[in-house]
């Protein structure tokens, strides 16, 4: 009988200590992920930071650039005011009316060329960190598999 309960004993601690190890390794395994999943998440928050952040200057550029022109479109319609009240002749207002709309138009045009390039500039800026951790994320995903 006591070589039974020597079995026994046996057994349940071979148990016991198998289970043991089984809940250490199952805990660690957890931590390891979950340590990754916040290793992660932190990456992530930086690459939206600098997304917001690339985006932020793009805006900061335009409304500078915006500023700046409608600044100096005021000063060319005030010029063109003073030159159409010296005209002499109503053949010459046409004449000063039409060299200014067609300057006008020739620079808005070259403005919004400029604008056009600073927002596809901001775009791709702003996308490409987010665009890294997407790549980084899949590329993870199919390690994994």
């Amino acid at each position: 009988m006591t070589n039974a309960s020597e079995t026994v004993k046996m057994t349940v601690d071979q148990f016991a200590t198998a289970g043991n190890q089984a809940f250490k390794d199952g805990v660690e395994k957890s931590l390891t992920a979950l340590n990754e999943v916040n290793a992660q998440g932190k990456r992530n928050m930086e690459a939206v930071t600098a997304s917001v952040t690339a985006a932020a200057k793009g805006a900061e550029v335009l409304g500078a650039q915006v500023v700046a022109y409608s600044k100096s479109a005021f000063e060319a319609q005030v010029a063109q005011a003073k030159s159409l009240s010296t005209a002499k002749s109503l053949q010459e207002v046409v004449e000063l009316q039409t060299a200014f709309a067609k300057t006008m138009m020739e620079t808005y045009i070259a403005e919004l060329n400029r604008a056009s390039e600073v927002v596809s500039s901001t775009v791709k800026d702003s996308l490409r960190p987010l665009n890294e951790r997407a790549t980084s994320v899949v590329e993870q995903f199919q390690a994994a598999r």
